[in-house]
């Protein structure tokens, strides 16, 4: 019997694992096969069903095609592999859509086609039991149980590590560079989460030991990876161990490049674990608050986990720490901000509310490296389904120009503080091609898009100089 994974890629409140990000569902289930699986990835598949498995690289023309950029070791193998697979399990799930630069998660319906002919037992697990949606405003897509032979959930056990620890390895299948997320904790720190949330359905709340956590970046770092994000929990504020954790982590992984956060509840900002991330992690940090709306009207009404005026007063502590830039030309720590589109009692006063709080956050010269804009997506199981998509239809009329105008009047002049022109940025990673076009970003959490009118090579760090400003990205030139 072989046993193939296959990585779909997975985008969830809690957790990324949407390349250059390697998530921890693939690695989990290598570890529970005992490392012994051959790792494939949706572009290998992609690459061998619609273009002869023969990587074509893009004209000066063209833009780079990122449906197959992301190639494990095994995609020249892949005719024996499948021949000799026996069961392909197959992981996928979107729960929280986002543009990305070079890769494109599969959707059920891709998934289901693309894996039909295919002679073998296959097995869907990850976040899409739950349903997936790689594009925000709408439902999910629903499973068709005749593409699959079983549909399973996947539950990694805290108290076995070792799982964790043999599936590492997996990273020697993978020939590019990843950032490796690692999990601190599952479930919701709250009771009762958010009105269009899965995360307290598919889990419930616990913490994951420090000890453990640090052997597995201790494995990987081992294994030369050297780029990891603390990002698979709700809150780290809420993780009980963060001084020992992050010292940790630097006294037993010196080397490491990049080691940042994600997901934070405003309410649970302080000073105190402010300082200890801002001295231990490495610049170019963000802090995710997930806001969702400064409406309060609409808190209320979806159980969003905090005021505005927490919000604000987290974005300060935050700014006091961690404004301070680092030595890769961004400030060491900043917040960002999360905001969602078509929650229930969402109104035109809600734009309002939402542009007065973040024109205030201007106003005050805080700094946020991001704000995130999407429409919900309505899964089966939330409180959001039982009213569906009734405010989405109801404002989608005024959704471009809201978004437009935040980011008009606000994202663009916190960006202009955030890099002025002349800034320095270093190590970009070049990443894809657009015409002459080159687009790139530093490692690390949410990072900023650099875009340089010339081709440079894929894959290839370069120190750059800001010389302009679009709403979300910055124009640069090679120092």
């Amino acid at each position: 019997m072989q046993t193939t994974i296959l990585d779909c890629y997975t985008d969830e409140p809690a957790g990324l694992g949407v390349p250059p990000y390697l998530g921890v569902y693939p690695r989990y289930i290598y570890g529970s096969l005992g490392g012994e699986a051959n790792y494939l990835t949706i572009d290998d598949l992609r690459l061998y069903t619609y273009y002869d498995n023969i990587p074509k690289k893009p004209k000066p023309s063209q833009k780079t095609n990122i449906k197959t950029l992301n190639l494990s070791i095994n995609s020249k193998n892949i005719s024996e592999i499948l021949k000799n697979t026996t069961e392909l399990i197959i992981i996928a799930g979107v729960h929280t859509p986002g543009k990305y630069l070079s890769a494109i998660p599969g959707t059920l319906k891709e998934i289901q086609h693309i894996t039909k002919d295919l002679n073998c037992r296959k097995i869907l697990t990850g976040p899409a039991i739950f349903g997936s949606q790689l594009y925000g405003g709408s439902f999910s897509e629903q499973i068709d149980p005749k593409s699959f032979d079983a549909v399973q959930e996947f539950r990694f056990d805290y108290n076995k590590n070792d799982t964790a620890i043999k599936g590492a390895s997996i990273i020697k299948q993978i020939p590019d560079l990843r950032i490796v997320e690692i999990e601190t904790s599952r479930g919701c720190t709250r009771k009762e989460g958010c009105s269009f949330c899965l995360e307290p359905l598919k889990n419930r709340f616990e913490f994951r030991k420090y000890k453990d956590v640090l052997d597995e970046i201790k494995q990987f770092y081992k294994l030369g990876a050297r780029h990891f994000r603390l990002g698979k929990q709700s809150c780290f504020y809420s993780y009980p161990y963060i001084e020992q954790l992050l010292s940790s982590i630097k006294k037993e992984c010196p080397e490491i490049k990049v080691l940042h956060i994600d997901n934070v509840n405003p309410k649970m900002v302080t000073e105190e674990k402010t300082k200890l991330i801002t001295k231990y992690c490495t610049e170019g940090n963000v802090a995710a608050f997930g806001v969702e709306s400064f409406d309060k009207k609409v808190i209320e009404a979806n159980n969003l986990n905090c005021q505005p005026e927490d919000v604000i007063k987290a974005i300060k502590i935050i700014n006091k720490h961690g404004k301070e830039r680092g030595k890769n030309g961004l400030p060491k720590f900043l917040p960002g901000i999360n905001l969602i589109f078509g929650l229930k009692e969402e109104s035109k006063n809600t734009f309002k509310e939402n542009y007065n709080w973040l024109k205030r956050i201007l106003d005050e010269d805080l700094l946020l490296r991001r704000i995130n804009i999407r429409e919900a997506v309505i899964f089966q199981g939330t409180e959001l389904a039982e009213i569906g998509n009734k405010y989405l239809k109801k404002n989608r009329k005024y959704y471009w120009k809201w978004r437009n105008q935040i980011r008009q009047e606000i994202d663009l002049p916190l960006l202009k503080k955030l890099v002025p022109k002349g800034t320095i940025l270093k190590d970009v990673r070049m990443e894809i091609y657009e015409g002459k076009k080159t687009f790139g970003r530093q490692i690390g959490t949410y990072p900023l898009i650099a875009g340089i009118n010339k081709r440079l090579e894929i894959g290839k760090f370069y120190n750059v100089k800001v010389i302009d400003h679009m709403l979300r990205s910055v124009v640069v030139e090679v120092v």
